[in-house]
């Protein structure tokens, strides 16, 4: 590729990828595979990847498994297919008009601004970062896991990204409600000058929105609600957990909200091709409830556990644990047991100095009121929780 960058990528958008950098000069001379299908494991190679499909006028599958085109038809003209993470099931392909991939972004120019690039980047989310970071032309930092001479802190990828963040002065980071637990033990009392604090991918929890708010106080603190499938939805930027229940009557962004039999059900002009009923809505698999104002998420369709004959979602338990003060995060599991088919467990981390036995009872009690195939029956301590490439916990077992 020659020339001047497409028309979404600022030309002043600047890329450190690793101890790598990269304008649009070092992007456009990168190598890009024929047949268009790329391995979407670097920012640089899924935007050189980008700007070739769309200046050829062909479709772009950004791969986040080994590379293989079994079943894939890139279609008429320039589209983007995405892989869903799998988190709990079998990972799908999802196309995409570019256009409507970029409906919400703002597209305002920020070119002080400093991301930090924490999902995949083949994700919908890594995605949407990416191209928010360009359009705006900032600096993106990222650190690719496959990077052999970037340096691999004992303690994780997190870390690693909390090193880069105080390296290179971050002011806007993205990640899920699981990353924001991690990486802020991950920062201890180091400062950060963030401006943004974005959530995503996860239900975002009141106690972790009031730690960010009084971590970061002068940072703009908002949850997106997004997946692979609908597009981006709607932002939430009132500090509170979940979003109004104002919007079920009427929604932002062009969009509409119900709620069928317990689950949100959206109509969107940015879901992807091929997902959505004869009258235009689209499941979104997560179970809501209305609470005076506010409608909260509640847990997964697709990560129901049934107990003796009871279905349990493990997020209500894992909500109440996280309120717990002295928790700095928790996850809550489902074991295979030959009695019940399955019992929940929960693994704990605590904040640095609480006190186990005090701890354990207080945790003891955060659950007690649920029904008792919805309570946790082992509790065990950790360090840390192991996260997806997609930056959640997989609900799968310990």
């Amino acid at each position: 590729m020659t020339g001047r960058p497409p028309t979404w990528i600022h030309p002043a958008f600047r890329l450190v990828e690793g101890e790598a950098f990269f304008g649009w000069a070092e992007l456009a001379a990168l190598p890009v595979p024929a047949g268009g299908i790329v391995q979407a494991d670097r920012p640089s190679r899924v935007l050189a990847a980008l700007a070739a499909a769309e200046t050829a006028g062909q479709g772009l599958l950004l791969a986040r498994g080994p590379l293989g085109a079994e079943g894939w038809q890139p279609g008429r003209g320039f589209s983007v297919t995405l892989e869903s993470s799998g988190t709990t099931g079998t990972p799908k392909r999802l196309c995409h008009d570019f256009a409507r991939l970029r409906g919400r972004l703002r597209g305002v120019a920020e070119e002080g601004a400093r991301w930090l690039l924490t999902y995949d980047p083949g994700a919908f989310a890594g995605l949407q970062v990416m191209l928010t970071a360009a359009a705006a032309g900032a600096l993106l930092v990222a650190v690719p896991e496959t990077d052999p001479s970037r340096d691999r802190p004992a303690d994780g990828p997190i870390a690693g990204l909390a090193q880069a963040a105080r390296r290179h002065a971050v002011t806007h980071v993205s990640g899920t409600p699981s990353f924001w637990r991690a990486f802020l033990m991950a920062l201890g009392e180091a400062e950060l000058p963030l401006d943004v604090v974005t959530l995503g991918g996860e239900a975002a929890d009141q106690p972790l929105l009031d730690r960010l708010a009084g971590r970061f106080p002068h940072a703009r603190l908002r949850h997106i609600y997004a997946s692979t499938e609908a597009g981006a939805l709607f932002a939430v930027a009132d500090g509170r957990a979940g979003f109004p229940a104002a919007w079920l009557d009427e929604a932002p962004d062009g969009l509409a909200l119900r709620i069928a039999d317990g689950v949100l059900e959206v109509r969107s002009p940015r879901a992807a091709t091929g997902v959505i009923d004869r009258q235009g809505w689209l499941s979104t698999g997560d179970f809501v409830e209305l609470q005076g104002d506010r409608v909260l998420f509640a847990g997964r369709l697709d990560g129901l556990v049934n107990v003796g004959g009871v279905k349990v979602a493990p997020e209500v338990a894992e909500r109440r644990l996280l309120a717990v003060d002295g928790v700095a995060d928790a996850a809550v599991f489902a074991v295979p047991n030959p009695i019940t088919g399955h019992l929940l467990t929960a693994t704990i981390v605590p904040e640095p100095g609480a006190d186990e036995s005090s701890l354990r009872g207080a945790l003891r009690d955060a659950t007690a009121d649920l029904p008792p195939a919805a309570r946790p029956r082992a509790l065990t301590f950790a360090a840390h929780i192991p996260l997806s490439a997609a930056g959640k916990k997989s609900r799968k077992g310990p």
